[in-house]
């Protein structure tokens, strides 16, 4: 059996992307610090950008080149109104796609809402040693991909990715 290491603290980076939100009232990036800190995760940087492909991509960016950040969780705007580039911006810098992780977000969020787990384009995977997750904006499914996905394996993730 493969064991899987679940105590290890990781460094984390936090991205929410919105138009309309600032730190006081994104709910969800709120929360998914809260869920981290409560697991003794650190959180190493915390921004709300707004919903263009660039600018995602320069945060993803900056994060991935700077050692003390193992893993990044962006939320917001991976459905799929105009604004919504969350997921290209994402998919386009990953070096190795986890397709599960979207697979099974889905799965689990269709025993919850139905057929409306159909639009959300979560995704996630590595660029370079970083872990990279991108979430959507709601604080329900925020909570559900962090106490049924993210959290049960991020440092099995991040040890992975720095396996020699």
């Amino acid at each position: 059996m493969h064991n899987i290491n679940t105590s290890k603290s990781v460094n984390v980076a936090i991205l929410t992307i919105s138009d309309t939100r600032n730190q006081e009232d994104d709910r969800s990036g709120q929360a998914i610090q809260a869920l981290l800190q409560a697991k003794d995760h650190s959180i190493v940087d915390y921004q709300i950008v707004k919903d263009e492909l660039l600018l995602i991509q320069e945060v993803i960016a900056t994060w991935t080149d700077n050692n003390d950040i193992q893993a990044i969780i962006l939320n917001g705007g991976t459905g799929f109104s105009p604004r919504d580039v969350t997921y290209e911006a994402v998919s386009q810098v990953l070096d190795k796609q986890m397709d599960g992780f979207g697979e099974l977000f889905r799965m689990l969020s269709y025993e919850e809402i139905g057929p409306k787990a159909l639009f959300s384009r979560a995704v996630a995977g590595s660029k370079q040693a970083t872990a990279i997750y991108a979430l959507p904006g709601s604080t329900n499914a925020v909570k559900l991909a962090m106490e049924k996905l993210i959290l049960p394996t991020i440092s099995h993730f991040t040890d992975e990715l720095v396996k020699k």
